[in-house]
């Protein structure tokens, strides 16, 4: 069994970084949750498991980890897209004592790369990508 590196760039494996976020299994708990997903803690965390959900074309993880006012209906990922590396560049709140916070990141991309500021909100507890501002490179 090989350790993988984690996608999100900090040092580590997948499974003791943003692999603990993302569910292990597709066994669901009774309300309906994946078994085996613990929550991310802060807004980056949450942040750099959806980039490791885009890496690992997760799109149940992407719907599950939006706020319900903003998420789409579906989402349907480029099986093409392959994302090459993550780059957090700022953070503000978005710790376990903040409600709200943004990362603002450039995740690379074969091709280009995205640079946007994120905007994360609690949602009965849990973090929640709500939206976020593309921005000029």
């Amino acid at each position: 069994m090989t350790t993988r590196s984690c996608p999100c760039g900090l040092p580590g494996p997948y499974e003791k970084c943003c692999g603990r976020y993302l569910p292990r299994s597709r066994t669901r708990s009774a309300g309906g949750t994946p078994i085996g997903a613990a929550a991310a803690p802060t807004a980056e965390s949450l942040m750099r498991s959806r980039y490791c959900a885009f890496v690992r074309q997760d799109a149940g993880y992407l719907l599950r980890t939006w706020h319900p006012r903003t998420r789409p209906a579906r989402l349907d990922l480029d099986p093409g897209m392959r994302w090459t590396g993550l780059e957090v560049l700022d953070t503000t709140g978005g710790s376990a004592f903040h409600t709200t916070g943004t990362v603002t990141f450039r995740a690379s991309y074969r091709g280009g790369s995205l640079y946007e500021r994120s905007r994360f909100e609690r949602v009965d507890g849990a973090w929640v990508y709500v939206d976020g501002d593309v921005l000029d490179a």
